[in-house]
Formats: C-alpha cells, sequence, structure tokens
C-alpha cells in the first residue's frame, strides 16, 4: 500500500494540517493505555493534532469535554497503567442514527477526519457502519442547519483505522489481540498457586476462564499448564465424555500423579449446544471418582493488573502502524485494522476480518467444529492440535526402536523444562525410547545418560531453569567420548535445546560428521536464551520471561524516579552484544534510551543526555535475575509448541535416513534450527545459517527487532526519521486463510 506512496514525504510533515481522535470501547483490555500513548505520541510527531475521546462512542455522541485535545505530557506514566485511562462504556445512543449524527457533528466541528478505534469486533463494527454513513450524515447535518456546507465540504470523508483490545484472542486476522497475553499471565499465576495446594492434598481442580464465544485463553492455559481436559466452545467433547473424561484422570492418579487439573472456558458446551459448566464437572468427578474436588471461577481477575511486556510492545507497534495507516489512507482505502502476524505487523480489510470472526460463529452453531478451529486462524490450529496430541496418555503398543536423546547446553533460561516436557512426551507417543542427557555436552561425553518417562516431565511447565542441567561447554575437544557413548547408548537423534553455544555446539558435531560416522544421525535445535541470539529464529524461548522480569522492575524504578524528579536511572540488561532485551524493554518500560551495541553511540551522545549536574544518577544491574523465575505463558506455549513439533520433524527425518537396517544422516537438512521465522515456524540447516553469523559477537548479522528501535526512539522524543518506505501493505483474509485445506 505505501511501499512507494510516499518516497520523499517527510513523515514529520505527513500529518499537518490534520486531526486524528482515538478512543476506546467495549471491555477493558491490558495494554489499551500502550496503543493510545504510541496513536498520540507518534500522530504528534507527524503533525497532526490529535484528540482524547473520553468514554467510548458515548462521548464521541455526547462531546463537549468528552472531546478533548491531546499532548505528548498526558499520555506520559500511563505505560504500565492496566485497563484504559480514557474510559470505556457500552453506549446505545451510538446504535441509532441520530446518535450517529451527534457525533459527526462533533467531529466536523473539531475538524477531525481521522479515527482510531481501540475496542472488539462490536466496536469496529460501528465505526465501519459510522464511515459507511459519513457523507449521508454530513448531508442531513448540512439541511438541519447543524455544520455549514463548507465545513461539511473540508470534512467530507472520514478515516477509520481499528486495533484489536480484547482479553479473549477472539478476533479473526491477528494472531494475539491487546490484552490476551496479559490475562494469560493472570491466569497462570493462579494455576500455578492452585497446583502447590493441590498436589498437597490429591485435589482436582476445575478452573473456570473468561471466553463466552472464544477458547483461546482455556486452550493456551491447558497447554501451559498441561492440563488433563480442556472444555472450550469450537470444539465440544464427543458423546460419551463423561466416561472419557473420568477414565483419563483415574489413570492420571495410577501413574502416580498427586493432582489433576481441567481448564473450561465459560462458554463451554455439548454437541447438542448445551453449556458445559464447571459445578456439572465438579458433580460428575465427585459423584463417580470420589475425588476432593475444587472449583475457582477466575471472572473479572482475567482482565486487570498491569499490561505484560508483550501487550505493552504490540499495542505499541500497532498505535504507530495505525497512524501510519490513517496518514496514507485515501477516500478509496477499505477501513482497515491493524494486526500482529506471527512478528509483523500487518494492515487487513476490517470488514473481512468481521465477516471470518462471524463465520466461526455461524461453523459452530451448525455444528461445523473441525471448521470454526480453521476460521479461527493458523495459530489457534496448531495450538489445538498440539494439545490433542500431548493429552493422550496411551502410547503406541509398537514401539519404534529408536532412541531420542534431549540435552540443554549453555545459560539456564525459563521455558526449557517445557520444551523438554513436550519433547519427551511426543517422542514416547511416536513410539521412541526417550534419553535424558544431564549437563550438556559435558553429560554427553560423560556417559550421564538415563531414560527419562511421561511422569517424570509432569509439572515441568511452570518449572524454571533447566531440571536436566546445563553446560557452556562445547563438544569440539570431547568428540571422541561423544561419538562412543551415541553409539554406546544406540542414540538415533537428538535434540538439542539452549542458546548460541546450542547452535555453535551443533555446528562442531556436523563439522565432525567427517570424521566420525556416529555423528551421521538427526539432530535439531531449538533456541533458547534470554539474549534471543541464536541465527534463523526470530524469538527464543526464555527471552518473553526476561523481558517481563526487565519491565516490571522498571516500572518500580519509574516509581521512585517520578516522586524524586531530579533522578536519572540506569539500568543494565542481559543480552551480551545482542541488544533485543535492552530495545524491548526501553519500548515497554517507555525508557527515554536504549543503547546497544548493534547500533554505535560516542560518549557525545551520552553528554548529550547528560544533565550537567542537575540530575544524580543511580544504576541497576539486574544480573541473573533475568534468567530465573517461573516462565511466562508465553515461553511455556513456545516451548511446548517447539519440543513436539522438534520430534515429529525427528521422526520424519528418521525415515527419510533409515538405509540398509541402519540410521545414516549427512545432507545439510539432516541438522537443523528450529526457529520462528516471521509468521511460521520453520527448519533451516545449521550450515546454511554459518553465512549470517557473526561469531565474534555471537549474534546473527540480520535481526529483524532493529526496524523497531526507530518506534522506541520517536515515543521517547528524538528528533529522528521515521523510514515510511516499507509499511504494511494491505492484505486480504481469505487470501491470508488458504493453508486452511492443509
Amino acid at each position: 500500500m505505501s511501499k512507494n506512496l510516499h518516497p520523499t514525504m517527510d513523515p514529520t510533515k505527513m500529518g499537518v494540517g490534520r486531526s486524528i481522535a482515538v478512543l476506546t470501547s467495549g471491555g477493558d483490555a491490558q495494554g489499551m493505555n500502550a496503543a493510545v500513548r504510541a496513536t498520540v505520541r507518534v500522530g504528534l510527531y507527524t503533525g497532526a493534532k490529535v484528540y482524547f475521546v473520553h468514554e467510548g462512542y458515548q462521548g464521541l455522541v455526547d462531546g463537549g469535554e468528552n472531546i478533548r485535545p491531546a499532548t505528548w505530557e498526558s499520555v506520559s506514566m500511563m505505560l504500565q497503567l492496566g485497563g484504559t485511562v480514557i474510559g470505556s462504556a457500552r453506549c446505545k445512543d451510538f446504535r441509532t442514527r441520530e446518535g450517529r449524527m451527534k457525533a459527526a457533528q462533533n467531529l466536523v466541528k473539531l475538524g477531525i477526519t481521522n479515527l482510531c478505534v481501540i475496542g472488539g469486533d462490536g466496536s469496529l463494527t460501528g465505526a465501519n457502519q459510522f464511515r459507511t454513513e459519513w457523507s449521508g450524515l454530513l448531508v442531513d447535518l448540512v439541511r438541519a442547519g447543524k455544520i455549514t456546507e463548507e465545513e461539511a465540504k473540508k470534512s467530507s470523508h472520514l478515516n477509520i483505522v481499528g486495533m484489536v483490545g480484547s482479553i479473549d484472542n477472539d478476533f479473526c486476522g491477528t494472531d494475539m489481540t491487546i490484552g490476551t497475553d496479559s490475562a494469560l499471565h493472570r491466569i497462570i499465576e493462579v494455576v500455578d498457586a492452585i497446583t502447590t495446594t493441590a498436589q498437597s492434598h490429591q485435589r482436582t481442580f476445575i478452573l473456570e476462564v473468561m471466553g463466552r464465544h472464544c477458547g483461546y485463553l482455556a486452550l493456551v492455559t491447558a497447554l501451559a499448564c498441561g492440563a488433563d481436559w480442556v472444555f472450550i466452545p469450537e470444539m465440544p467433547p464427543d458423546d460419551g465424555w463423561e466416561d472419557h473424561l473420568c477414565r483419563r484422570l483415574t489413570n492420571q492418579r495410577a501413574r502416580g500423579s498427586r493432582l489433576n487439573v481441567i481448564i473450561v472456558a465459560e462458554g463451554a458446551m455439548s454437541r447438542e449446544g448445551k453449556p458445559i459448566t464447571s459445578d456439572q464437572i465438579k458433580k460428575l468427578v465427585t459423584d463417580r471418582l470420589g475425588f476432593d474436588t475444587r472449583t475457582t471461577v477466575l471472572g473479572h481477575v482475567q482482565r486487570g493488573g498491569t499490561p505484560s511486556a508483550f501487550d505493552r510492545i504490540l499495542g505499541s507497534r500497532m498505535g504507530v502502524e495505525a497512524v501510519m495507516a490513517l496518514m496514507e489512507a485515501t477516500p478509496d482505502t477499505p477501513a482497515c485494522v491493524v494486526s500482529l502476524s506471527g512478528n509483523q505487523a500487518v494492515r487487513l480489510p476490517l470488514m473481512e476480518c468481521v465477516q471470518v470472526t462471524k463465520d466461526v460463529t455461524a461453523a459452530m452453531a451448525e455444528g461445523r467444529f473441525e471448521d470454526a478451529i480453521k476460521l479461527r486462524g493458523k495459530s489457534f490450529e496448531n495450538n489445538w492440535n498440539t494439545y490433542k496430541l500431548l493429552a493422550h496418555i496411551n502410547p503406541p503398543d509398537v514401539k519404534s526402536n529408536i532412541n531420542v536423546a534431549i540435552m540443554n547446553i549453555g545459560a539456564p533460561c525459563a521455558g526449557m523444562n517445557a520444551a523438554v516436557r513436550a519433547a519427551v512426551r511426543m517422542g514416547i507417543i511416536q513410539g521412541h525410547t526417550m534419553l535424558a542427557v544431564h549437563d550438556g555436552f559435558d553429560g554427553l561425553a560423560q556417559g550421564q545418560i538415563e531414560p527419562i518417562t511421561w511422569t517424570t516431565v509432569s509439572g515441568w511447565t511452570g518449572k524454571g531453569g533447566s531440571v536436566l542441567g546445563t553446560k557452556r561447554t562445547l563438544p569440539a575437544k570431547m568428540l571422541e567420548e561423544i561419538s562412543q557413548n551415541i553409539a554406546k547408548f544406540n542414540i538415533h537423534a537428538l535434540v538439542i535445546i539452549g542458546g548460541f553455544e546450542a547452535y555453535v555446539g551443533g555446528l562442531e558435531l556436523v563439522q565432525a560428521r567427517e570424521k566420525y560416522e556416529e555423528m551421521c544421525i538427526p539432530m535439531v535445535v531449538i533456541p533458547a536464551t534470554v539474549s534471543n541470539n541464536v541465527p534463523g529464529s526470530d524469538f527464543s524461548i526464555g527471552a518473553d520471561t526476561a523481558l517481563n522480569t526487565i519491565t516490571s522492575t522498571c516500572d518500580r524504578i519509574k516509581q521512585s524516579a517520578a516522586g524524586t524528579k531530579r533522578r536519572v536511572f540506569i539500568v543494565e540488561t542481559m543480552g551480551g552484544y545482542c541488544g533485543y532485551l535492552a530495545t524491548m524493554a526501553g519500548l515497554a518500560a517507555g525508557a527515554d534510551a536504549a543503547y546497544i551495541f548493534e547500533e554505535k553511540f560516542n560518549i557525545k551522545d551520552l553528554e548529550v543526555k547528560e544533565g550537567k549536574g542537575i540530575f544524580d544518577c543511580r544504576k541497576n544491574v539486574l544480573g541473573h535475575m533475568q534468567q530465573g523465575g517461573t516462565p511466562t505463558p508465553f515461553d511455556r506455549n513456545f516451548g511446548t509448541k517447539m519440543g513436539a513439533k522438534s520430534v515429529l520433524w525427528l521422526t520424519e527425518k528418521l525415515k527419510e535416513c533409515y538405509r540398509h537396517g541402519r540410521i545414516f544422516a549427512n545432507t545439510p537438512d539432516s541438522a537443523c534450527v528450529l526457529g520462528m521465522r516471521k509468521r511460521a515456524l520453520t527448519f533451516q540447516p545449521l550450515a546454511e545459517l554459518k553465512e549470517d553469523t557473526d561469531f565474534e559477537h555471537r549474534i546473527p548479522k540480520t535481526q529483524w527487532w532493529l526496524k523497531i528501535r526507530p518506534i522506541m526512539k520517536i515515543l521517547a522524543k528524538y528528533n529522528i526519521k521515521l523510514d515510511t518506505s516499507e509499511h504494511a501493505d494491505m492484505e486480504h483474509v481469505i487470501k491470508k486463510r488458504s493453508p486452511l485445506g492443509k
């Protein structure tokens, strides 16, 4: 849409003479304030006038004091606040044409022709209707003498851009809506607290989470805590589920598990469309099995609290993209919604997204549940398929006679254990024998290898650090011993979970294939490091947890800094030579600056920021706090999907490499890094990634997040130019969803 639209346009002049209004509508969601803040600041950066609309559409209809100019300072200190600072309200008036006429009059009088709406699908549909009727409303207003011909001419068309704020993640076209990640944080905190008490008493816990029409929160919670059963509206359980559920709970107890967890979405229903409630499930479990059972309904706790780092960054990125979309819109551009696909901000036609969202509801009403899951999008479908595979505890009768070893390499990070658990269980489901290697390559060389079972890894998703133990030692000096143990323990495939050392170690094993035939086995490296510096992946397991630790610490520091007025705080983050954590934490915490290795700076830059004696400086080195703690929902879910996918891939590779009664893998594509690339999980040969690696500084040569740095700087009031040459093209949901049949 904007590739060559303004090749010479100065972004700081794009909005001169124009006005933007921003409103939040419908249910509140954490991260809305980040989106409002970014919209205001980038709007002002382009030279536009920006207005707050207080109390959602009600404020638009009532006008007056509800529509006020926004300034740079009026959005400071709101990034870390939950809910919406400018207020939201359900509005009946806006549903009537008379109400929309009043709203139009208020906007015309202020010269506002650009509207940014942050809300759910109802709010966005209302915005689109408003835009479609706009010219008709102006005609009526002129006829009624409420506005002049001149005013109508100046405001001849209205541009609309939407951002979806909804904790349910129930809007089609985006992987994540603003607020979903924070809601998952609240839920997982509760699950972690509940599991400790449940294990003490051998209890069954039934947890009801929000999601009247969408099971996303329930599904991801089930994945992230390894729940025994999940009820979601998109896929009601098969007939006779009561017997199946009781059988599964009994089996889990027989395997030595001291607790059972059942997750229920509030909109869960049976195949006949009758509600399935947490009380009903409790009665079933108590009556049939006699288990001590407790129910917890989370309610509005899920909406509250401070937004997670992910939601602050998501809201900020969406706000920037929304302003650019408004500035570049023409009268022919359809109303668009800014969405997230993988790590890409994309623009989609608003009404196409609304239509697909309605199609999901229709599919559920007509009993087409498989279609409903597919229409929710690839991300939802992957979560569902992964959960289904990992929830079944009936290993196949036929063993594959394959031994797969799993190890952790490098520094520990949150989410490693989730990846190990998923890999172990997926391997057992495939009929393989799974082997745990303790203490990294040292353990592989010294034979610290033992079988690991289904029950060994239960409860591992929520554990921080590395249960297997991990070391930074590389294999190059121990190749002889390693090859002997691969032969001795009959290892047919290897899963290496870790950071830059895991990547380099994998490369060393591949290079050793020429000399040691034992190394000719399929291998996969899963990136897991707080530094997020592994070539071949945009994200590493553990980075999200570290980012939240830094962000919450910065929130506390900001309170201290705001109270004392004359203090400057310097926070040092981990990451080695990789500036990912510093940049993203800078964006999530609203820092004034983030200095990183990749972007050269000198003492003069620091002197510009230096207060010349006006400020006193305090420094905080966060250190190993960033590596510890329980993993965030994102890291648990990401680790689980990566672990499961890696073993499925190895299983296919093993079939390809099986020749003359033995496994022989020596092609480049038999040793890969599994990484998130833009929009998909992909396998890339280790050998190919060497070209993109700066081995001296332990970072990839190309890093996607560097494009986000200008956003951080603009929001911190740097005088820089935003590159507007490369912006999201308007895409189509239908085209985007083409992989449905795969």
